[in-house]
């Protein structure tokens, strides 16, 4: 598997997409007025405690206060607090927590009257940004991500990423962390750190100790609220969170970012450094790499897949509902059950990158297309874990139902992203899909046409002169790319008479 990032530097926002073999996956956007991102730290002050939800809302600066609830406090607040009033007064520069004693633990089934109390300082993370109308959801139970593991202030628990299946790896990871731990901080070891050597871990450790130092520092004298220590930027964090062997190549447009990331990668990965390049083409990056056309089709209500099959998303209050169609369709398939597996793996291929692309969040229920036997069903429900095995967002998958329903919980952190894709309708008032949208469907049909049992000939696609002149344009024109796949020529007649997206296509059958 090819891995690329490709990274676009705006005057306001810098846009990352990621790529795995050419196909887009994710998509990101740093906007610099984004003050609130997961994982930022802010020494803030308590506002109301409210009894009755065993919450506090917590002023960070945000116009709606975060939302601080009793289990999100941690066990070790009450040290937390003890050590954030004797930083405070700066004259206790003991960062480290060699020497500093610990108070007890909370109870988890106790009140938040007992632990907090309203005016009271307070460093919270940021857990989930603000979206909507909803302030930030904060946590007191600190953490700071590195690239091979994350340090956890006031803890002495060792752990291990349970996406690492070894045992006896588990075991040589825990001995490792253990060795090196500082007394007064947990450490949870990353995935990423399989195999990893006790002096990459030492160095990475090292640095987020670094890190929490910064914070500390900053306390002293500060007001509240303030931010207290960053996440990383968002090319950082991604690199963090995913590099690995699989990435090819780094291009941004962005002379500053490029040095920035080696940088960066030089400390994480320093046999990466090289496929980090600047992209000096005319043509703008995201139309150079394929990007823009993949947003376009990507992002709407209908979403095509192969063999004219696809997916229709509706977004309601209370969750997200995905439908899979098989479309109008013919195939080599036995029968009809055949036929639905076929579609269902398809789709759930689909489904999991555009939850990771959509950054879709909470509740998806997905309709795949009805199955009669349960071992189709476990084959569609191991697929599907399978392909979202990928994606980083914390996410649970129960089984298909008898009725084709897969329910997928997904944990939300930011608002979901929300890119238009429809265009003003140059025939009449109104909107319609981009062109680039129908070319995926007519594409989409076509393979279903000329891959069916039946071989047709005379083969002739009707469109608006528009797109006529769209798709036989150049001598590399899209149905010259028809022809090299098909080794088909397709006849194409601009018609005056039909709208803007409309399409039809005739043939024959082949005499015998």
């Amino acid at each position: 598997m090819k891995t690329e990032l490709i990274i676009r530097s705006n005057s306001s926002d810098i846009d990352f997409a990621l790529l795995r073999d050419g196909r887009l996956v994710e998509l990101n956007k740093e906007t610099s007025d984004n003050k609130f991102s997961v994982g930022d730290i802010f020494l803030a002050k308590i506002g109301k405690v409210m009894t009755g939800l065993n919450a506090a809302f917590v002023n960070v600066g945000y116009p709606k206060d975060g939302f601080l609830h009793y289990h999100d406090l941690g066990p070790q607040v009450l040290s937390l607090s003890k050590f954030i009033k004797k930083v405070s007064t700066g004259k206790f520069k003991e960062f480290t927590l060699k020497n500093f004693r610990s108070e007890e633990d909370i109870d988890k089934n106790g009140s938040i009257n007992d632990v907090l109390k309203s005016g009271q300082n307070l460093l919270v993370q940021i857990v989930k940004e603000p979206i909507s109308t909803k302030g930030p959801r904060i946590s007191s139970e600190l953490s700071i991500a590195g690239r091979f593991l994350v340090l956890v202030p006031f803890s002495n628990r060792v752990s291990v990423s349970q996406k690492i299946i070894d045992n006896k790896e588990k075991e040589r990871l825990k001995k490792l962390a253990k060795s090196i731990k500082p007394k007064g901080f947990g450490l949870i070891l990353r995935t990423v750190a399989e195999g990893k050597r006790v002096a990459e871990l030492d160095k990475d450790l090292q640095n987020s100790l670094d890190r929490w130092k910064t914070l500390c520092k900053r306390i002293a004298n500060s007001n509240t609220p303030t931010k207290v220590l960053s996440e990383l930027d968002r090319a950082s964090s991604i690199l963090r969170d995913v590099m690995n062997d699989s990435f090819t190549n780094i291009i941004t447009n962005d002379e500053s970012l490029k040095i920035e990331i080696k940088e960066y990668l030089q400390k994480i990965y320093p046999e990466k450094e090289n496929i980090v390049k600047l992209h000096r083409s005319n043509v703008p990056i995201f139309e150079k790499y394929g990007i823009e056309r993949q947003i376009k089709t990507s992002f709407g209500r209908t979403v095509s897949m192969s063999k004219g099959a696809y997916l229709v998303i509706e977004h309601t209050e209370a969750l997200h509902v995905i439908d899979v169609n098989s479309g109008n369709r013919s195939n080599k398939a036995k029968n009809q059950e055949e036929t639905a597996l076929e579609v269902n793996l398809i789709a759930a291929t689909e489904i999991a990158r555009q939850l990771q692309l959509r950054d879709m969040g909470g509740i998806i229920v997905v309709d795949f297309i009805d199955m009669k036997t349960a071992e189709n069903r476990q084959k569609l429900f191991q697929h599907l874990r399978e392909v979202m095995s990928l994606d980083r967002t914390k996410h649970k998958i129960l089984p298909p139902s008898k009725f084709g329903l897969v329910q997928i919980t997904r944990q939300r952190v930011r608002p979901e992203l929300e890119i238009k894709t429809r265009e003003p309708n140059p025939n009449k008032d109104g909107e319609v899909e981009a062109p680039i949208v129908l070319i995926d469907k007519i594409e989409a049909e076509l393979d279903r046409i000329l891959n069916s049992d039946v071989q047709y000939v005379d083969v002739t696609l009707n469109v608006h002169p528009f797109i006529a002149a769209y798709l036989t344009k150049n001598m590399n024109s899209i149905r010259f790319k028809w022809f090299l796949r098909h080794k088909r020529w397709i006849k194409i007649i601009p018609r005056d008479a039909y709208q803007y997206l409309q399409h039809h296509f005739s043939y024959k059958k082949k005499n015998k």
